[in-house]
């Protein structure tokens, strides 16, 4: 026996020389390309390197007053603006850039132009477009008056006679505008016929300001389809003018529900407000009974709205629509409202009845765990759209139901923490917004209800065959670049993983909870950039994670960690461990003993600085059964069969 024993250390010890040699010889020089700064995030006068706004930060500030009127003969909505334009940059501006999305469409816009044969999601009508008159410009109150721009596709250049001042000179500009209501609106907006008449869904619909910044100057990408936006701050005031017979919902707060709801509707708003459980303000029954709900039975009447420190403003109106609301708390002790319009196509218990409910479960989650909401109304519209959010405002499609009715309703209401709170650029970045949305958006389904509804973020290996497709790309790739079939991962799930391997697997709850309730709150109406985000975490965090940033946000290497060989040695095992892949992870161990007991073990990502091999040496009494790497399968590791080691290879 006792010579057994000595034969079998001599062959692990000549095993382990062997995989010492095998390392020796495979090692490289260094990994620095991994763990090294993969791009400049160092600070600078605007913005710190602790990804903070430094003390030259500035932002520019759009306030609008808008009044539109809607013709629902003609499929028209028509109106005038007035911007008024703060330029707190360090220099004058001798224009402005405006953003008009209804200019895609139209037969030759460069979105229509540029859109497949077969068409896609984004597919839009092409007989609209603005039509603009009256234009004025001028800055400051004494200004001269200029009616010089020029028009360029989804883009309009506004010139003045002179230039607006820097840090903190004014402008305005002011014009009437009208166009057609497109029925394909890019699955963001339009209309849609159901049975008691037609849904108007309002977004893209007035001239508004583009971004001027400290990084890129004027943000001028035209609007295409995949890219969303990028807009200034500032306070809305509008005006909404529609048939009597009328609901209309929109972003802010409704400023004269005494004008446009009857007595009884007014009471039941009221009702509404201090209640936790849905109140119905029109039932399916009550639908076209105006003189039970509408305070005149001719004409028009007009809706007055006000949001405040927002970047856009949504609408909806219809002669059709069930109207809902419930009380929503917020963790300051604010009470305010969750709303719902939908038509009876979209009426009952497992459908839009419960939208309602599932917004005020969305916005208090959201509230609680990372920022709370701050506008006076969160408001959910059944409309011909899949799922498309604006500030307090959804459109979400009527045929939603149960779990995918929660889904898109949720997942819209977070938009409002990314990018409505938290101002990205969308139309660049569209990972900072809808993967950090979809990351959320998984622990407010888990909550929901005590689990009603599943979420299946965390299974990331359902997802390998997309991490090994030839046809895969960067989560850096521009949306309107990107490969239409792979936007869904890189915009939405790649990133949203990114961040769960965060906060489960590296960083732990407590230090990354801080670090991104940190990111939230230091970045609150303002622009960050994705070095901001990056530089931020690690700050707040106390983690250089570039080979993370690096290895997962850009580029398209994947995680392959396995475990080559568990050796006797000494009375204790040597565990060796290999990194095939191209991006380093730490590595999470668990050792199974023959007596039935576990243990874990996490190494840090830093035992791969120097090479693509490890040994690592497990001290234990007791025999091992098997070893596995990541028990909970929580990373996307592109090859299962070497993440575990049987016992078969050694005999008693």
């Amino acid at each position: 026996m006792r010579r057994k024993i000595i034969v079998k250390l001599l062959f692990a010890g000549a095993m382990l020389a062997g995989f010492s040699n095998s390392f020796a010889q495979e090692v490289k020089e260094n990994n620095q390309k991994e763990f090294g700064e993969f791009i400049n995030r160092k600070g600078t006068y605007t913005r710190s390197a602790s990804g903070k706004p430094n003390v030259g930060y500035w932002q520019n500030k759009a306030d609008y007053q808008i009044a539109v009127t809607l013709d629902d003969s003609t499929h028209t909505l028509a109106g005038n603006i007035t911007l008024t334009y703060t330029n707190n940059s360090p220099e004058s501006l001798d224009f402005i850039w405006m953003q008009m999305e209804q200019n895609r469409f139209t037969e030759d816009s460069r979105g229509t132009l540029t859109t497949p044969i077969q068409g896609n999601r984004y597919n839009g009508d092409v007989d609209g477009g603005y039509e603009i008159t009256n234009l004025q410009a001028k800055v400051g109150s004494k200004g001269s008056v200029s009616t010089k721009h020029i028009d360029s596709d989804t883009r309009m250049q506004v010139w003045f006679n002179e230039p607006i001042p820097a840090k903190g000179g004014t402008a305005t500009v002011s014009m009437d505008f009208s166009f057609k209501v497109p029925v394909e609106g890019m699955d963001r907006m339009g209309r849609l016929e159901v049975e008691d008449g037609w849904i108007y869904a309002f977004a893209q619909w007035y001239p508004k300001v583009a971004v001027f910044d400290d990084v890129e100057g004027w943000n001028v990408e035209p609007y295409l389809g995949a890219g969303e936006f990028y807009l200034e701050y500032g306070d809305f005031d509008y005006k909404v003018t529609v048939p009597y017979d009328h609901i209309v919902v929109g972003s802010g707060e409704l400023l004269n529900p005494k004008e446009v709801l009857s007595k009884e509707l007014q009471n039941r708003y009221a009702k509404a407000k201090d209640s936790d459980t849905t109140v119905m303000l029109i039932t399916a029954e009550e639908l076209g009974n105006t003189e039970l709900t509408r305070p005149k039975q001719e004409g028009t009447v007009t809706w007055h709205f006000a949001i405040e420190n927002s970047r856009d403003v949504a609408f909806a109106t219809s002669k059709a629509f069930i109207w809902d609301a419930a009380k929503i708390n917020l963790p300051s002790g604010k009470k305010i409202l969750a709303q719902s319009a939908y038509p009876k196509e979209s009426n009952g218990i497992e459908a839009w009845s419960r939208s309602t409910e599932y917004s005020k479960a969305s916005i208090e989650h959201y509230s609680e765990m990372w920022f709370e909401f701050p506008y006076a109304t969160a408001t959910n519209v059944a409309a011909d759209i899949g799922g498309m959010e604006y500030p307090g405002l959804n459109f979400c499609s009527y045929n939603s139901k149960g779990a995918g009715l929660w889904g898109v309703t949720d997942h819209e209401f977070g938009h409002n923490w990314f990018p409505m709170i938290v101002g990205t650029n969308e139309r660049r970045y569209a990972w900072m917004d809808e993967g950090f949305n979809t990351f959320i958006n998984h622990y407010s389904t888990l909550a929901f209800n005590e689990g009603e509804y599943p979420s299946n973020l965390n299974q990331t290996r359902r997802y390998v065959n997309f991490f090994t497709s030839e046809t895969r790309e960067g989560i850096d790739t521009y949306p309107d670049v990107v490969n239409i079939n792979n936007l869904g991962m890189l915009a939405y799930n790649k990133p949203a993983m990114g961040l769960l391997l965060l906060r489960e697997y590296v960083l732990g709850h407590e230090r990354f909870d801080n670090a991104f309730k940190s990111y939230i709150k230091t970045w609150a109406y303002k622009h960050p950039q994705p070095t901001d985000f990056f530089n931020h975490i690690e700050n707040v965090a106390g983690e250089n994670l570039s080979w993370f940033w690096q290895g997962w946000f850009y580029g398209t290497g994947n995680i392959d960690l396995g475990v080559s060989a568990v050796v006797p040695y000494a009375g204790n095992y040597v565990v060796v461990l290999a990194n095939k892949g191209d991006m380093p992870m730490p590595v999470l161990l668990e050792v199974t003993f023959e007596d039935g007991t576990t243990e874990r073990k996490m190494l840090p990502v830093e035992i791969w600085q120097r090479g693509d091999t490890w040994n690592y040496l497990l001290k234990t009494d007791k025999k091992v059964k098997s070893v596995v790497i990541d028990p909970d399968k929580l990373l996307p590791d592109v090859n299962l069969g070497n993440d575990s080691w049987p016992q078969h290879l050694y005999e008693n």
